[in-house]
């Protein structure tokens, strides 16, 4: 193997063949990905612009929220432009293409997951310490835990770039997915990969865990909370500000769960491919969706904001 990576020269270009293949269904897709991810743009631009321009947003829960938004907004462009392209007339994508494909999805997934455990302590303490709540959870602190996830993305990114830069391949590489993944582009490398799996399985586990622990915990102490609560009143109301995070959770890492943990010998392909479409394209669509819906804030907020425009 190792002969051969030296015989081999840097591939400029990389062969994404996602749903290519069936000219009916890549109509098909292209139509339903294109109206998915409009959606994801409108949605989460909204959800920015809402929180930026409405007074009674400006809370660390927003903070958070509109920070989310823009990552599932960068982390989906990165990938949902190309594959529509790819639909209409497929097309190589360029090792420097590839890098950046690698590089933004690795910052800004990790990103995502730390936003998310930082969501779930922002809940712990609103519904734990509900009168000292907007001392505790200071602008301060909020721009402190944000600039934390972002820097631990852009570890994990870099991490990945070290990884993606140790890989050498033969020609052209058809990569059997929409977009660069580096654990399927270590199976596709002429070199040695051991250092590159290393950069994938070590922050995944570092991360992922760290995050994911944090989410439970808070969620431990929330439900502990709630339950000390005598009134089913003040139940309903402590729950209903964790729901919406709840269910953006739940569907993020019920997708990170079935990737990571599903055994080697029943994965397909295939089946990696729509698990893939739906953390890439589907739940950054969702998690804008999910918050206007369950939210009353965020519904009272858009009423004011029609009302303004009226006037």
């Amino acid at each position: 193997m190792e002969s051969q990576g030296r015989n081999c020269t840097q591939t400029v270009e990389f062969s994404l063949m996602g749903f290519t293949g069936n000219l009916e269904l890549q109509l098909t897709l292209f139509t339903v990905f294109l109206a998915v991810y409009l959606m994801t743009l409108l949605g989460n631009l909204g959800i920015i612009v809402l929180i930026r321009t409405s007074p009674q947003l400006h809370s660390p829960m927003y903070y958070f929220l509109g920070n989310l938004a823009l990552v599932d907004l960068l982390y989906s462009t990165v990938v949902t432009p190309k594959l529509l392209a790819d639909l209409v007339r497929q097309k190589p994508l360029s090792y420097v293409g590839c890098v950046i494909q690698v590089l933004v999805f690795g910052v800004f997934l990790v990103t995502e997951c730390f936003l998310l455990a930082m969501m779930a302590y922002d809940r712990y303490m609103a519904v734990r310490h509900p009168l000292r709540y907007s001392v505790l959870m200071s602008p301060r602190l909020c721009v402190q835990l944000v600039g934390g996830s972002y820097l631990t993305g852009l570890v994990n990114g870099m991490g990945q770039i070290i990884g993606m830069f140790n890989l050498s391949f033969c020609g052209s590489v058809v990569v059997n997915l929409f977009f660069c993944d580096l654990s399927l582009l270590v199976s596709l490398s002429s070199s040695d990969s051991t250092l590159t799996s290393l950069t994938i399985t070590v922050p995944t586990f570092l991360f992922g865990v760290s995050s994911g622990l944090v989410v439970l915990v808070s969620y431990i102490a929330i439900i502990s909370t709630i339950l000390s609560i005598r009134s089913a009143e003040g139940k309903c109301k402590a729950f209903s500000t964790c729901a919406s995070h709840l269910t953006t959770v739940s569907i993020f890492y019920g997708n990170g769960l079935f990737v990571y943990l599903k055994p080697s010998s029943l994965k397909s392909r295939e089946e990696d491919k729509w698990v893939a479409v739906l953390y890439t394209m589907v739940t950054p669509m969702l998690n804008p969706l999910i918050y206007s819906l369950r939210n009353q804030e965020v519904k009272e907020a858009l009423r004011r904001l029609r009302a303004r425009k009226r006037t």
